[in-house]
């Protein structure tokens, strides 16, 4: 078993920690304080390739693995959150779906824009009155001759605002609850298409979220998604590929604020000694480094086993669940190594804390996830 990551998965960690480095480091907590998406970087994105990192080079994708679109996810929340989710939300959800269900006109008209940028997508499953219940969604699509008919709402959608093109969920037969939903690809700009309010959030504030509105929406068979009726088969697929990218922005955005804690505590000056020479803080340094490194190893896991082509619902729910918790300590850990400057904007800590704190939440909660373990374990062992 090798743990060293290969040369090509090396230079790329480097390509993206230096653009990181370069043109989000700097910004980031500015975007914050203005809760702006920083549209101005969305081409950069798409030239490095990080807007189509697992679409195919017939694509004009980057052709690359789930484990090289783990590091690039890291690298990028390290830096900032909001922008990192924007990558994977962007990657995973809409231009995931499509990849995955997409018939093969549908992949040529919206890949190649999706992949390099030209367009952002966005992702409609959530809904005010059912989050982690999916299949408690209102949402209704109702055929009418050859084409569907759709209304209803959805909330809490990345790019709701600033994404063209958006993949929903809808009940088609919803007596049949998770057997009765199917998917389509809508554009902005079709009559009864809008974007309801923008959500003001804790964290991710540079990440556009905001509700999507459907009245009396019209769009052909040729718009629908995948099967009829499979759209949650196909999301079950869709949220084990997008939690391998929660988990690998979660470990970014802990590993920046353990970062962060360490330099701190080693200039930091109190009773005439440094306070890293303190055992309390090298304590709290020991745990954040050791959970974090255990982190990586489950995200990095979870998409090795998506790369062979094999099930990882359980490594990516583990993966996804024990990140989140692990950031959400060691970014708690680096505030409290911070003291009261921590408490303030001064400091990055306080962002990233605030960040992390929705990867225990987003795309499935810790809660959520602790059930999939479990009932794929039980599953495992027989009655």
């Amino acid at each position: 078993m090798d743990f060293q990551l290969s040369e090509n998965h090396q230079m790329l960690r480097r390509m993206v920690r230096e653009f990181v480095q370069a043109e989000v480091v700097p910004k980031a907590a500015q975007w914050d304080r203005e809760e702006r998406f920083p549209k101005e970087i969305i081409p950069k994105l798409g030239e490095l390739g990080l807007l189509g990192i697992v679409i195919s080079d017939e694509y004009d994708g980057a052709g690359m693995d789930y484990l090289s679109y783990a590091i690039a996810v890291e690298e990028i929340a390290a830096g900032d959150g909001s922008l990192a989710l924007t990558v994977a939300s962007h990657n995973g959800l809409c231009t995931g779906h499509i990849n995955l269900a997409g018939n093969a006109e549908q992949k040529r008209k919206y890949l190649p824009q999706l992949a390099t940028g030209k367009k952002l997508g966005a992702w409609g499953l959530t809904e005010p009155g059912s989050g982690s219940d999916a299949a408690g969604l209102r949402t209704r699509a109702v055929r009418d001759g050859d084409d569907w008919v759709i209304n209803g709402s959805k909330t809490f959608i990345t790019q709701a605002g600033v994404g063209e093109v958006a993949v929903v969920l809808a009940a088609t037969e919803p007596e049949r609850k998770q057997k009765g939903i199917t998917a389509f690809i809508l554009e902005k700009g079709m009559p009864g298409f809008s974007t309801g309010r923008h959500i003001e959030k804790l964290g991710m504030r540079s990440s556009d979220t905001a509700e999507l509105v459907f009245e009396n929406v019209r769009v052909p068979d040729s718009q629908r998604l995948g099967e009829y009726n499979c759209g949650f088969l196909d999301t079950l697929q869709i949220l084990d590929r997008g939690r391998i990218s929660i988990g690998a922005l979660a470990l970014g955005l802990g590993r920046a604020a353990h970062e962060a804690a360490v330099r701190y505590a080693k200039e930091r000056k109190q009773f005439g000694s440094s306070i890293a020479d303190f055992q309390a803080i090298q304590w709290m340094i020991a745990d954040s480094a050791t959970e974090l490194e255990a982190a990586r190893l489950l995200v990095w896991r979870a998409a090795t086993v998506q790369d062979k082509g094999q099930n990882s619902t359980t490594e990516s729910a583990m993966a996804k669940l024990f990140a989140s918790e692990a950031a959400m300590r060691a970014c708690d850990r680096a505030i409290q190594i911070h003291g009261g400057y921590g408490y303030t904007r001064e400091y990055p800590v306080e962002r990233m804390w605030r960040d992390a704190k929705l990867c225990q939440i987003g795309e499935g909660t810790s809660e959520i996830q602790r059930l999939v373990i479990s009932r794929r374990i039980l599953t495992q062992f027989g009655a």
